[in-house]
C-alpha cells in the first residue's frame, strides 16, 4: 500500500501552518474526489471519504475494493469545518463512517447535497434536517425546473449546484438531479468540483461563464467490466479544462481502489499538449493558489 504524501499529525500541522497570503487559498487532496479547501482560516470539505467502509463492505464479494493508498487522516481529527459537500449518493462521496465522526467533531457544521438525496444524506450523517441542505440545478427555461434552491452560503463560501452526468443526467421522480457538481466562490475565487461526471451536451456552455480558476476533475474513465458508473478520461478532463479556460486543473478519483483507477499519465500528456496548466497531487499533498499565473 502506498503512503500518502503526509498524514495524521503531519497533515494536520500542514493545515494549520498553511499561509499562502491573505488573497490566496490552499487545497489538499484527501483521496477519490475528496478535497479540503482553506481560505483565511475558513474550511470546506468537498466530498470526503476518510474510512475503510467500502473495503469492508465488499471484502467477500466479486468486486473487492482493495485500497491502494493509506488514509490521510481520521475524520474526527478534522476540526474548524464550515461545511461539507456530497455530490451524489455513492459511498465514496456520502459515507456514514466519514460523516458521523466529522459532524460530531464540528458542532453546527452543515452538509450540502443534491435535493434528490437529502433524506439519505440526513440518515448517513446523523444530522438534523435543518443542517442538511439540498440543492438542485434546473434551466429556468426548461420544463424540468423544480423551484429548488440552486445555491447556498456557508460561512465564507457560496456553493452552487451544476449538473453532473454519472453517466447520465438522471433525475428523480420530482425532477431533481441525482448527481451534481459544485461551483464554489469565495474572495474573488471560483473553484469547480465536478463530482463524478462524464461529458454531456451543453456542459461547456453552462460552465464557461463561471470563469473557473481551479477545476477538480475525475480521471478514472469508464470501463463496463468495472460494473460501476464511469467518469471522465484523463484526456477528456484536460480538454474540458482547456475549453473552459480554467487557470489550473487537478485530477482526482484514482489511486484509491485497484479495480477502479487509471494512471494520470494520459491526463498529464494531454494537458502538456494543450498547454493547459495543471497540478498532480499525492493524497495529503497541499496546493496553493499563489502558484497560479495571472488570468489573461
Amino acid at each position: 500500500m502506498t503512503e500518502p504524501f503526509q498524514k495524521d499529525a503531519e497533515f494536520l500541522r500542514d493545515i494549520d501552518a498553511a499561509n499562502p497570503g491573505p488573497d490566496h487559498f490552499s487545497l489538499w487532496w484527501l483521496a477519490q474526489m475528496g478535497y479540503l479547501l482553506q481560505w483565511r482560516g475558513h474550511r470546506l470539505l468537498l466530498d470526503p471519504y476518510l474510512s475503510d467502509s467500502l473495503t469492508h463492505k465488499y471484502a467477500t464479494t466479486d468486486k473487492p475494493h482493495v485500497r491502494m493508498t493509506a488514509r490521510v487522516v481520521a475524520p474526527e481529527r478534522l476540526i474548524g469545518i464550515d461545511g461539507i459537500t456530497a455530490s451524489h449518493v455513492h459511498t465514496d462521496h456520502l459515507d456514514s463512517e466519514t460523516l458521523r465522526p466529522l459532524t460530531a467533531a464540528n458542532p453546527g457544521v452543515r452538509l450540502v447535497c443534491p435535493e434528490a438525496i437529502r433524506t439519505t444524506a440526513r440518515e448517513r450523517s446523523g444530522l438534523p434536517d435543518e443542517r442538511v441542505l439540498g440543492l438542485d440545478y434546473a434551466d429556468p427555461s426548461s420544463a424540468t425546473a423544480t423551484g429548488s434552491a440552486s445555491r447556498i452560503t456557508l460561512g465564507a463560501f457560496e456553493i452552487e449546484a451544476v449538473p453532473a452526468a454519472h453517466e447520465r443526467l438522471d433525475r428523480d421522480a420530482h425532477g431533481h438531479l441525482i448527481a451534481v457538481g459544485w461551483i464554489v466562490r469565495f474572495g474573488g475565487w471560483t473553484v469547480y468540483h465536478s463530482g463524478d461526471t462524464v461529458p454531456y451536451p451543453g456542459m461547456e456552455a453552462l460552465l464557461k461563464p463561471h470563469r473557473i480558476d481551479l477545476a477538480l476533475l475525475p480521471i478514472n474513465g469508464r470501463k463496463p467490466e468495472r460494473r460501476v458508473s464511469g467518469n471522465l478520461w484523463g484526456r477528456e478532463a484536460a480538454q474540458l479544462s482547456k475549453n473552459l479556460g480554467a487557470r489550473c486543473v487537478i485530477p482526482g478519483h484514482y489511486d484509491l481502489f485497484d479495480f477502479n483507477t487509471e494512471s494520470p499519465d494520459e491526463f498529464i500528456a494531454a494537458c502538456q499538449t494543450l498547454g493547459q496548466p495543471f497540478a498532480v497531487l499525492r493524497n495529503g499533498q497541499r496546493w496553493d493558489s499563489s502558484s497560479l499565473t495571472q488570468r489573461t
